[in-house]
């Protein structure tokens, strides 16, 4: 018999007594990691045993966390879930309990909606909010399981902020869950860092300035607090608004004079500079700790990880859609010592990866439940004697900067101050405190891996040494800011060369405005070869498309 955690024997009772009332839907609300999976199948096995429910199905965001549905939910009930997808016509005839991506529902729903007809059956969404995320996955949610006798909703990241609704669940007017208070359990961040089942986050914003270099060698200095300044001249150029945006900015590769080896003098570069002192510190108390970076293309996510060759000697783990067997990475990487993974879009809610600890976030996504779901993915405690932190290395941006706040609010009062940089060595063994500069545990004799000296620079406020790629030093606390000079080109890149093809201006601005409407129309159509187009092919490029498509 599994052991519940306090939190997860009260929503047992919570949810029980919500569906004994002729209720339909409950909805769990807690913090990334703090056990809704197993929570949720406990309530299951609760319901099987009443004979309330014969059947239950799952549907969970990306197939890694279907695979781990699996498990869980076998080790939970005893029985065994199958992993189904879109090609698995006859679902009836299976006789067994099924979990299955959003992305299958599409496909199934007919199927599905025949168990629900059939069988009493307990639906079970993980991260609701995909069924809102595509309009086509959302409707064939709708139509599936409207037969089904109860669903319970799992949400670690309540806050919505592109304006849609889900199909089960409502939101008020600040974009946060409006469901009934008894029939729902929720469990802040803050509480889970108080009883130990998250750890506490610190947030890094990562400052500088960009000079963009115009063709006739004027500067344009760009920061994340302030507008770029230009001459009258340049005000009606209407693509150096883009260019000059500071994000934007920190999204560009910045290359070597040979035009194809990372700069290790780039903006993205200082970033992976401060997490790898981060890691390196934090393998001192979990050695076994590893690091996130979430990048904003696939591109971006091939050049980040080269940075990372460069600036430390290891190949980190990389993973995006357009590679085969992501999901088989990632567990290899879960399970192995890399100390990096690199991801696009590929590790976010419900992919549990324990021994994360440091995030490195540069995303294509700016809204809020992006940034909760992807520092969900290091604030998962590995058990009662974890006393690390999660470090979310990110740019100074005022759109991240109060998603922080916000979190930074949750936070226990106690928790919230980071302690800095560790003070003795823990051995992995006997978990025996060392000195920083032992070679061998002074209990059990285990010999500690040896670290290359670290690279220093100097503070420009008060000239102290800090390690390479420091954001507060360490002596007086002055913010570092280096500055970056970036030439006009290479600031426009994004808006003017996608994969490859040369697009002007009004394309981009075009593909951009129509690939949204046309997305979700060629989705509902079903057409598998249609929506693997759709799925690769990026939004600047639908204008172009179009103009092909209409002819001279």
């Amino acid at each position: 018999m599994i052991k519940l955690r306090k939190w997860q024997a009260e929503c047992l009772i919570k949810a029980t007594s919500w569906f004994d009332e002729g209720k339909k839907t409950f909805l769990i609300n807690a913090a990334p990691g703090a056990g809704k999976t197993i929570a949720s199948c406990v309530i299951a096995r609760e319901l099987i045993k009443r004979k309330l429910i014969e059947r239950v199905i799952t549907i969970a965001p990306r197939a890694e966390v279907v695979n781990q549905w699996g498990k869980d939910f076998k080790l939970v009930t005893g029985r065994y879930m199958g992993k189904v997808t879109g090609s698995d016509l006859v679902l009836a005839e299976l006789e067994m309990d099924l979990c299955a991506t959003w992305g299958a529902v599409h496909g199934l729903q007919d199927a599905f909606q025949a168990i629900c007809k059939d069988k009493k059956t307990l639906v079970i969404c993980d991260e609701h909010h995909h069924a809102a995320v595509e309009a086509a996955w959302g409707n064939s949610a709708d139509g599936a399981f409207t037969d089904a006798m109860f669903s319970i909703i799992l949400s670690g990241t309540p806050v919505r902020s592109d304006g849609e609704e889900t199909l089960w669940l409502a939101y008020d007017n600040q974009g946060v869950i409006d469901h009934p208070q008894d029939g729902t359990f929720t469990l802040t961040y803050g509480e889970a860092v108080d009883l130990g089942y998250c750890i506490p986050a610190t947030f890094h914003r990562h400052a500088g300035r960009f000079q963009v270099r115009l063709d006739d060698g004027e500067k344009i200095e760009v920061d994340s607090r302030s507008r770029a300044v230009k001459n009258p001249r340049l005000s009606r150029v209407s693509a150096l608004d883009k260019a000059l945006d500071f994000y934007h900015l920190a999204c560009q590769p910045l290359f070597e004079k040979d035009g194809i080896t990372p700069s290790k003098d780039s903006y993205q570069a200082t970033m992976i500079e401060a997490g790898i002192t981060k890691l390196d510190d934090l393998k001192l108390r979990k050695p076994d700790a590893g690091g996130l970076i979430i990048a904003p293309t696939i591109e971006m996510a091939q050049y980040m990880a080269e940075l990372l060759f460069i600036l430390e000697g290891e190949r980190p783990i990389v993973v995006h859609s357009q590679m085969q067997n992501p999901e088989q990475k990632i567990a290899a990487f879960r399970n192995n010592n890399c100390r990096w993974l690199v991801s696009v879009a590929m590790v976010s809610e419900g992919v549990d990866i324990k021994r994360l600890r440091v995030l490195i976030y540069l995303p294509k996504a700016q809204t809020e439940l992006a940034f909760r779901q992807a520092l969900g993915r290091v604030i998962r405690t590995d058990g009662l004697n974890d006393d690390t932190r999660a470090y979310c290395i990110m740019p100074d941006f005022e759109v991240f900067n109060a998603y922080a706040r916000r979190v930074e609010d949750e936070m226990p009062v106690g928790k919230r101050k980071d302690p800095g940089p560790s003070k003795t060595k823990k051995c992995p063994v006997c978990e025996t405190e060392n000195a920083l500069n032992s070679q061998f545990c002074s209990e059990c004799l285990f010999e500690f891996a040896t670290s290359e000296a670290g690279t220093f620079e100097s503070c420009t406020s008060c000239g102290g040494l800090n390690p390479k790629g420091f954001i507060n030093c360490q002596h007086c606390g002055h913010k570092n800011s280096p500055s970056y000079e970036i030439t006009l080109k290479d600031a426009l890149r994004e808006g003017a060369i996608v994969r490859g093809i040369e697009l002007t201006e009004d394309e981009v601005l075009g593909g951009e405005a129509l690939a949204k409407t046309m997305r979700q129309k060629l989705l509902r159509s079903g057409d598998a070869k249609l929506i693997n187009i759709v799925k690769t092919l990026p939004e600047e490029s639908w204008g172009r498309l179009r103009s092909i498509v209409n002819g001279p």
